[in-house]
């Protein structure tokens, strides 16, 4: 399996062994195919998140609940990308959205890798597709495969859960888009953007590999990571690869699956957790800023 991150000088000695796919997205609107169109990396693919590696949101499943793996096969296949291809993924936020397709692709035993600094790293002219240059692509043969059970395991506290958002929304301080503030009790704060140089790479990985160890993480820990809707958290996935510990799984539903339930959120820096006596436990390896506390 290639390994979770690649440097832009790998890809230009692989290029041609590789599929260069653009996943860029935009929280605030934008459009992701308008920016691909309007210049990219030379030969890559747009691939759609909302269309090809995402359900339709819902309170019950969250805002990108992973999509049915025969939608995903097709959409792969109707790109190019066959059983056999190695992909290397990006876009324009230091990885955080293009590394959604990785995780996909690399859960399901395909490979796949993240271009470590995007399309900002690229040096070169980008190059423009036209839409029907970009329907022309012959499709390829992709075979669905079952995603890896994990709804729920954010909540057991067997587990080390990681927290991608950024920390002003783990604490509390602000919810912009989901029903409820707050965090799932127990989970750690680490957010993806914090992985990243400030050109947008990777920081050097006895840096991630202190960052995460800081949250709790060790070499046989169960890692579960969540973030607002699933699509960031595979950052973090991905930076546990990268620095060298065994892959962790995703919350697929994430905060804004989780917030919409009755469960309890926990409120501050302290990574608290829920015991059934009803009682609050404080989670060890983290530092503590603020108190926590624990609302219905």
């Amino acid at each position: 399996m290639i390994r979770a991150v690649v440097s832009l000088s790998w890809w230009r000695e692989h290029r041609g062994d590789v599929l260069l796919a653009d996943v860029r997205w935009y929280l605030d609107g934008r459009s992701g195919r308008d920016a691909y169109a309007a210049g990219h990396l030379p030969g890559a693919v747009f691939v759609d998140l909302d269309r090809w590696l995402a359900a339709p949101a819902s309170p019950q499943a969250g805002r990108h609940p992973l999509p049915d793996p025969a939608v995903f096969a097709d959409g792969m296949a109707r790109l190019g990308i066959a059983d056999d291809s190695t992909v290397v993924a990006y876009d324009d936020a230091g990885g955080t959205v293009a590394a959604r397709l990785v995780w996909m692709l690399r859960v399901t035993g395909h490979p796949a890798a993240l271009l470590d600094g995007g399309f900002q790293a690229y040096d070169g002219p980008p190059e423009q597709t036209t839409a029907q240059a970009e329907q022309a692509a012959p499709p390829a043969r992709f075979t669905p495969r079952p995603w890896p059970a994990s709804i729920g395991d954010a909540t057991d506290p067997a587990h080390v859960v990681l927290d991608a958002r950024d920390r002003a929304r783990y604490r509390g301080d602000t919810e912009p888009v989901d029903p409820r503030p707050g965090h799932i009790p127990g989970a750690r704060s680490l957010p993806c953007r914090e992985n990243l140089a400030a050109d947008g790479t990777f920081l050097p990985v006895p840096e991630l590999r202190e960052r995460l160890a800081g949250a709790g993480v060790t070499e046989d820990a169960s890692v579960v990571c969540y973030c607002g809707s699933g699509v960031t958290a595979c950052h973090d996935l991905l930076t546990l690869e990268h620095a060298g510990f065994r892959p962790g799984r995703l919350y697929p539903g994430s905060w804004s699956q989780y917030s919409h339930t009755s469960r309890l959120a926990a409120l501050g820096d302290t990574p608290l957790f829920h015991q059934p006596s009803g009682r609050c436990g404080r989670a060890g390896g983290a530092a503590s800023r603020s108190p926590g506390r624990l609302l219905p």
